[in-house]
């Protein structure tokens, strides 16, 4: 599938993945350099974030590139990490309001709406599927 045969909401989704994707690394990396420079008071912790950052970085990678060939499978993983973002965001508006929540919110729900557009699930659907159904 070149980029012209994909709908253009599926492009931004990908995109708006691959920024979370990017995100999360950076967290990751954020954390490592704190414990390489002996910040972490809990190192294990500090590792344990790092990793977990690291990995749903890689996660969310693979699920925009499964998604951008039109892989049904990264829908679901990807669908689950936006409503688990957008409970962590609401609870961080219970917190302090800020825009750093109204930015996670906003990104949670576009990629959800995303990811449930007809175009959207009709690039991610196998061809036999959709003749099996028509």
């Amino acid at each position: 599938m070149r980029l012209r045969d994909r709908p253009v909401q599926l492009a931004v989704v990908c995109v708006l993945v691959l920024v979370e994707a990017l995100a999360s690394a950076g967290l990751g990396a954020v954390f490592l350099l704190g414990l390489a420079s002996g910040d972490a008071t809990m190192p294990t912790a500090t590792v344990f974030l790092a990793a977990c950052c690291l990995g749903v970085a890689a996660a969310l990678a693979a699920c925009a590139r499964g998604l951008w060939r039109g892989r049904r499978w990264a829908r679901s993983p990807v669908m689950t990490w936006q409503i688990m973002l957008l409970v962590l965001a609401l609870g961080w508006f219970g917190v302090e309001a800020s825009w750093w929540s109204a930015a996670v919110v906003g990104v949670a729900v576009l990629v959800g709406v995303g990811l449930v557009l007809p175009p959207v699930v009709a690039a991610t659907v196998p061809e036999d599927a959709r003749r099996a159904r028509d």
